[in-house]
């Protein structure tokens, strides 16, 4: 099996880096890349969803992303302990309609020795903004690297 750094048990430096890497992988909005991130038996809880290893990964990102148009995200460490970290987020999106979203979300994530993810539970609630309070303006991909994050954004 192979290894992706960093591993646990994580440091402030460490654990702030592994989110960092997961929210530029979910901004590149590419589900098998994503799915790579986790264990192939990984378990999840997506808002009321419950699914299991990653070819189900790959097949929610693929429904969520053809719904959930323009999506920008922004994840923060809230907390870690060992091979265990609690992450708040929040995206934007807008669907079909050209209505605006931005979803408020925390997650609980659980990772073996190998560094990859095999527990997620994540609790997520929408709220319609008008595109004119978008605050997630950067072009499609990764935040770039001097974008602020939640807490310098008052979010």
């Amino acid at each position: 099996m192979t290894d992706r750094p960093p591993l646990p048990p994580f440091t402030l430096d460490t654990a702030t880096q592994k989110v960092r890497m997961a929210e530029n992988a979910w901004n590149t909005r590419d589900p098998v890349k994503v799915s790579l991130a986790y264990t192939e038996d990984s378990r999840w809880r997506n808002r009321a969803e419950y699914l299991q290893g990653r070819e189900a990964i790959v097949a929610f990102l693929t429904r969520k992303w053809a719904r959930e148009l323009d999506y920008r995200l922004v994840k923060e460490l809230w907390g870690f302990r060992e091979n265990r970290m609690a992450v708040r987020f929040k995206y934007e999106w807008r669907d079909d309609s050209g209505n605006w979203y931005r979803a408020h979300g925390n997650e609980l994530w659980e990772f073996d020795a190998h560094g990859l993810m095999r527990r997620r539970e994540a609790s997520i609630n929408d709220a319609p903004i008008l595109e004119s309070e978008r605050k997630f303006l950067w072009s499609e991909g990764p935040r770039p690297d001097d974008y602020p994050g939640l807490t310098e954004m008052g979010l």
